[in-house]
């Protein structure tokens, strides 16, 4: 019997087809059926909230301090949150399927890199892939999610840039940073 090779997906944001078929890439050479397990952390209702009331005016916020957050529907907010959280999962799972991978995923309302952990553990992972959009601060400070993983789990982590091929991602071309 072949052993299943497991790779546990964290993603921060819907895969385009582009970002599915170089992931699939990576695991062409294999032997052993793999298995990619997608988790897509529920976006954060308190955050966006947050970022949205970041964007008025002081003059707007002090004039009336009440009535930014009373015309806020805060139980609407976390259910777009949702409704965006599993549309950006199914979007990720149909571009795997379309390359022909074997895919599960789930949105997942715990801090993800315990996410990712537990994950990893519950399906005897052989490796995990963070792909996120450029976060240069929390990288050079090592607080990203790919730092983190690596103090936290004791599988390989690979942390790729979303909407950047290979080539750019090494060359330093396109969003990503490459050294500092």
């Amino acid at each position: 019997m072949t052993e299943t090779y497991n790779v546990v997906l964290l993603v921060e944001q819907a895969l385009t087809p582009a970002d599915a078929a170089q992931l699939r890439s990576l695991h062409d050479e294999l032997d052993e059926p793999v298995v990619y397990h997608v988790l897509m952390p529920l976006e954060d209702a308190a955050s966006r909230i947050e970022s949205a009331m970041g964007s008025l005016s002081a003059g707007e916020v002090l004039a009336s301090p009440s009535m930014a957050m009373n015309d806020v529907d805060l139980e609407a907010v976390r259910r777009d949150c949702r409704d965006r959280s599993n549309a950006d999962l199914e979007a990720t799972l149909s571009a795997l399927r379309a390359t022909g991978a074997n895919v599960t995923g789930c949105v997942v309302g715990e801090p993800p890199i315990d996410a990712l952990a537990a994950k990893v553990t519950e399906v005897d992972g052989r490796e995990a892939i963070i792909l996120t959009r450029p976060h240069v601060v929390a990288e050079f400070f090592h607080v990203d999610w790919t730092s983190r993983a690596r103090r936290k789990i004791g599988v390989p982590v690979l942390h790729l840039l979303e909407h950047e091929n290979f080539d750019e991602q090494a060359e330093g071309y396109g969003e990503g940073i490459t050294g500092l």
